[in-house]
């Protein structure tokens, strides 16, 4: 093999280990928002600077204020129970390499959230374009932005929601 088959090889392999470190932080994410996990969910962006615009939960220029959002939120508890339970699945990554220490990608999220205090059950397609960056050796999220494509709202009536966390 000529050095640069091999130089083009690994240039290849790391543009696919680099996606594959972007999916899988996208997945950390995705899960720390299901489990109520503050510092999961805090540390899966750039320490400082990120650009996040959660439509109706707000618009922020760094990753504490919707950090902040999310332990109000997630972290609600009525009678030793979490108010709002949440079910987050990733779909369809289109994962762009734009340098070798930056990226961007759009993803399809397909939402499912329980309110016990409403009462309602609501399930969601949302979309996001998010920018990636590589801060102290790991891939992290320097910008995320979601876009609702539709919600149905329904009450929950006489059904019965057991939470096991």
């Amino acid at each position: 093999m000529t050095e640069d088959r091999l130089r083009a090889l690994e240039e290849r392999v790391a543009k696919l280990e680099a996606r594959d470190a972007i999916v899988a932080l996208k997945h950390r994410y995705l899960r720390a928002c299901d489990a109520k996990d503050p510092e999961g969910f805090r540390s899966s962006f750039i320490a400082r600077g990120a650009v996040i615009d959660y439509g109706p939960l707000g618009r922020f220029e760094d990753a504490d204020g919707i950090a902040a959002v999310y332990r109000t939120i997630a972290l609600e508890k009525v009678d030793n129970a979490y108010v709002v339970l949440d079910m987050h699945h990733g779909l369809h990554p289109d994962i762009r390499l734009t340098g070798p220490d930056s990226a961007t990608g759009h993803w399809t999220l397909r939402f499912r959230q329980v309110d016990r205090r409403a009462g309602t059950e609501s399930v969601s397609a949302i979309e996001y374009d998010d920018e990636y960056a590589v801060e102290d050796g790991e891939w992290k999220m320097s910008a995320c932005r979601s876009r609702i494509l539709w919600t149905v709202t329904r009450p929950l009536a006489d059904a019965v929601v057991t939470d096991f966390h």
